[in-house]
């Protein structure tokens, strides 16, 4: 037989006194739960729409810096075109006064060469507006999503702290009875209590007999069990979920 302590009592504490105080402390933890339940995914969907938000700035952060180094770039090759036509001007002056087709020659290919320096910045200075283009399209796509963003969070932040304002005041008074119950059970019954919450999926660690079964994984209880249940001379546990059981008329 699964039992936690097979001493009928510890200190001056009949199990029975220590059946009852652990059942009122399974009580009250359901309820702080409930609570907890009602606010859900709300805490969770807060935090996930702040990242999500400054994620977003920094995205639309840098995609500026882009934009403005994509800007200067553009402006920095206007001005290698600008350089370019007054070389062209300059070197077509000079071929006026040449002195020999070598003289003149050379000039040309320096005229031919500027002209290709233009047209390597024409090149650019198109990819640059383009990405630029693309980049700032992305910043308005970003801006309008972060400003539905914004909106949600602040949505999910009233109904979060409406749902806290109605609850604080309960969920205060429970954790002060919680603190209050947990000093009539001994330090090692608290912990294998705690211990076993912790596992349980639904959060109960103390559970009724109910239709000869185990109230949390309903699984059959024996006979005998069930009557040592009803005796509360032992503090007996699940052999199958490790919950503590308890008689319906505790």
């Amino acid at each position: 037989m699964a039992t936690i302590d097979p001493k009928a009592k510890t200190g001056d504490t009949p199990v029975e006194e220590r059946l009852k105080a652990l059942f009122d402390l399974q009580k009250v933890v359901t309820e702080i739960d409930k609570i907890r339940t009602l606010r859900g995914e709300l805490p969770l969907e807060v935090q996930d729409l702040e990242d999500e938000i400054e994620g977003l700035e920094t995205r639309m952060s840098n995609l500026k810096t882009d934009v403005k180094t994509l800007n200067d770039n553009i402006l920095a090759k206007k001005n290698e075109m600008k350089e370019a036509d007054l070389l062209i001007k300059k070197y077509e002056s000079q071929q006026s006064n040449v002195r020999n087709n070598r003289e003149y020659d050379s000039l040309s290919k320096e005229i031919e060469f500027q002209n290709l320096e233009k047209t390597l910045c024409e090149k650019r200075i198109k990819e640059f507006t383009e990405e630029m283009n693309s980049k700032e399209k992305l910043i308005e796509t970003s801006s309008t999503l972060l400003e539905e963003r914004k909106e949600d969070l602040e949505a999910k932040k009233k109904e979060l702290n409406d749902i806290v304002t109605d609850t604080e005041n309960e969920e205060l008074d429970l954790k002060n009875k919680a603190k209050k119950t947990e000093k009539k059970i001994d330090d090692r019954l608290l912990s294998a209590f705690k211990r076993i919450r912790k596992n349980a999926r639904n959060g109960l660690a103390v559970v009724n007999v109910e239709r000869d079964a185990c109230g949390g994984c309903f699984n059959k209880i024996p006979p005998q069990r069930q009557l040592d249940i009803q005796l509360r001379k032992k503090i007996i546990v699940c052999e199958y979920c490790g919950r503590i059981l308890v008689d319906d008329q505790l």
